[in-house]
């Protein structure tokens, strides 16, 4: 507990506080973070169990800013030590009529992959020439058949939205949600003479570090929210911090939470950083107006059943990949299914393996209503299916995981909430609108915004 009050008053303690806060103390910026749950570390949870290591959030990120490798870097005397996938479990499975099918890269593999069809394959060699888009809220589906044709739009991106967002490309707006594809059309006026300027680019040593690796922490992610937890310090945190509500008052603002024992506190401080859910947030500033609080909350958040499958014994059954999506038209009852013991050492026994599957979404939000057993149900019979295991054959390891608000998604009002962050920010210097609400949903993205606020 604290009794004094803090220059900058971060409320959240996921991946996005922790990082802001680890990264203002070494400014000198002296920090309090508040957090409503009795742990740190948001979704962001990993699990020991029977041999079995497993995560109940992310399983993974991709290294794909400067600001993640420097992170680890410096959060090395704390035990924290970054660790990059496998390379052979740099392959994406998808499926398609009844097995799954490596995706391809380059442009050899691309010719010979049945996914695609031939047609499309061919209108790959008109798309540098192709006008650009007029629609500034073009949905992803819209943008992918218009340049690269349907098979590609079915069986590369839906999947890959699946697996990233939970989401539905058709309500996901590009220059929002994958505004980096949005460039490549709108700065260079095609996919490819996008990527190959960019690659032509020269890059500086910071920029190498973004080397685009799928990482963890060695032990799994809950290796780096304790080390970020150990770097700031518990006199720095508070949890089980409930009712939070921020005010402005003179020069700064006023929090006020109810601790653990249910005394009523109040802190002064001249900088507040939200980074909560945007469903948070009208009752932490009671003081927004009404009609500027339904543009920062209106954001939908894609609900997501995760499973975390265990075998002590595959009998020999690798899986030497990623991980493996299904495309909406494939009809299956998940999105997909990653290989964490693929990817990572001493994830699973060594004759073992550990599965993250994933269900729900956009498209199903109902499953998260489900019960234990249907939900056991549907994924062990997928298993069966996909990846060939007998149907006698009983994991050793089930767990469930239930989140609500589990993805943002960055949808066609995404506009209007940044607008009204921007413009509540200006009207308060001071309070910054923070999370993954804004500037991407990754964790890659989640650290980038924590080491630049």
């Amino acid at each position: 507990m604290t009794n004094h009050s803090p220059h900058t008053i971060i409320i959240g303690a996921g991946l996005t506080g922790l990082t802001a806060a680890y990264s203002l103390q070494q400014k000198g910026v002296d920090v309090l973070v508040l957090e409503k749950e009795n742990r740190i570390g948001g979704q962001i949870h990993t699990f020991h169990e029977d041999g079995f290591t497993f995560e109940s959030g992310p399983n993974t990120g991709i290294i794909a800013h400067p600001e993640v490798a420097e992170l680890f870097s410096l959060l090395k005397p704390f035990g924290c030590s970054l660790v990059t996938a496998r390379a052979e479990a740099k392959q994406r499975w998808i499926w398609k009529n009844g097995c799954f099918h490596t995706l391809p890269v380059g442009l050899k593999n691309s010719i010979r992959t049945t996914l695609f069809t031939w047609k499309d394959k061919l209108r790959i060699l008109r798309e540098p020439f192709r006008p650009k888009g007029t629609d500034p809220n073009e949905s992803i589906s819209d943008l992918v058949r218009r340049r690269l044709g349907v098979s590609y739009e079915r069986y590369a991106v839906d999947p890959f939205i699946s697996g990233v967002y939970a989401g539905d490309p058709e309500r996901l707006v590009t220059r929002f949600a994958l505004p980096k594809l949005y460039n490549l059309e709108h700065t260079y006026g095609s996919f490819i003479k996008g990527a190959i300027a960019k690659m032509r680019q020269p890059k500086s040593d910071r920029d190498r570090l973004a080397t685009r690796e799928v990482f963890s922490a060695e032990g799994g992610l809950q290796a780096l929210i304790d080390a970020l937890g150990n770097a700031i310090g518990d006199k720095h945190m508070v949890t089980d911090a409930r009712d939070v509500r921020v005010l402005p008052a003179e020069k700064g603002f006023a929090v006020t939470y109810h601790a653990a024992d249910d005394t009523c506190l109040s802190l002064h401080c001249q900088q507040v950083i939200t980074t909560v859910g945007a469903y948070a947030l009208p009752a932490l500033l009671p003081f927004v107006a009404k009609e500027q609080m339904q543009h920062l909350a209106n954001l939908h958040y894609a609900p997501v059943v995760q499973v975390s499958v265990g075998f002590k014994d595959i009998d020999g059954i690798r899986q030497n990949a990623f991980g493996g999506l299904i495309p909406s038209c494939e009809q299956r009852d998940i999105l997909g299914i990653l290989f964490p013991s693929s990817c990572f050492s001493d994830r699973a026994p060594e004759a073992g393996a550990v599965y993250s599957v994933f269900l729900g979404g956009v498209r199903h939000p109902e499953v998260i209503h489900k019960s234990d057993a249907d939900i056991i149900r549907i994924v062990l019979n997928e298993l069966h299916q996909m990846l060939s295991f007998p149907v006698d054959k009983y994991p050793d390891l089930i767990r469930i995981f239930r989140h609500p608000h589990a993805i943002p998604q960055y949808e066609q009002n995404s506009g209007r909430r940044f607008d009204a962050i921007a413009q509540l920010q200006r009207q308060y210097p001071g309070l910054v609108i923070a999370g993954n609400l804004r500037n991407g949903i990754g964790m890659a993205d989640r650290i980038k915004q924590g080491m630049t606020l």
